[in-house]
């Protein structure tokens, strides 16, 4: 689809070759494409935010918006993600399994990031 150079420009492309668009300062939505199920979709975002400094490796990543139709108009499906608790429509969610259909759900960045190096895709892991 068409959009503005400004927002393309600014797509980053994570190590997993998914596309991270930025909206703010501190939100980001991870495009879902290439089969990536809800690990890649974290790894790409905690990559984003280590590559920008926009967060701290120990801080938190919270998903804003669940997986859902694209915001960024970057592409057809994507999750929001923010690095501020206070950016949350509700509290933050402690969960133990990782999901992209949860608002509120929170992982530390460098747990998030540590999905980028399961690139053989668990047949599980799928959405």
């Amino acid at each position: 689809g068409f959009m503005p150079m400004a927002v393309q420009a600014q797509l980053f492309r994570a190590e997993n070759l998914l596309i991270v668009a930025p909206l703010n300062a501190t939100d980001l939505e991870v495009i879902e494409s290439r089969g990536q199920g809800p690990r890649g979709i974290w790894c790409a975002a905690a990559n984003y935010v280590l590559t920008h400094r926009i967060a701290s490796p120990e801080g938190r990543l919270y998903i804003k918006t669940p997986r859902g139709p694209s915001v960024s108009g970057a592409g057809r499906i994507g999750v929001v993600f923010t690095t501020r608790a206070d950016r949350l429509a509700s509290a933050p969610l402690q969960s133990y399994s990782v999901s992209v259909r949860q608002a509120g759900m929170g992982l530390p960045v460098v747990h998030a990031y540590q999905f980028c190096k399961d690139y053989i895709i668990d047949p599980k892991d799928r959405l």
